[in-house]
């Protein structure tokens, strides 16, 4: 049986929006990388990078995120293109970014990787 990649990737997206942790740190492999310029560049393991959300969303609490465009790139590797906004509590400063992340799953359907580029 192949992966839904594009479904995998949409209950990931489901659960950061509002950040549940758990079931976030679920979705990824132990030793997953998360690579994005807004966390200054790679973050490795599960641990940190739930650890790294959480500390994101503490920040940015209502953080709005819609997928623009969605497209499979191969077996368990899925491309989105997305846009988000934001405000961040300690300055109520407005965030607005548009990006592209793109994630991989394995075998089992957990995300292995992640990599987000800003547009």
């Amino acid at each position: 049986m192949s992966l839904d990649a594009a479904a995998l990737l949409a209950r990931y997206h489901a659960a950061l929006e509002p950040f549940e942790a758990q079931a976030v740190k679920e979705m990824f492999t132990p030793g997953a990388v998360y690579v994005s310029p807004g966390v200054n560049g790679r973050i490795e393991g599960r641990e940190a990078i739930i650890a790294a959300f959480t500390a994101y969303f503490a920040e940015h609490p209502d953080q709005k995120a819609v997928d623009e465009q969605v497209e499979i790139l191969g077996p368990g590797t899925v491309r989105a293109q997305w846009r988000l906004e934001a405000t961040a509590r300690s300055s109520g400063r407005r965030v607005a970014r548009r990006g592209s992340e793109t994630v991989r799953f394995d075998p089992q359907g957990l995300i292995v990787s992640v990599t987000v580029e800003d547009l």
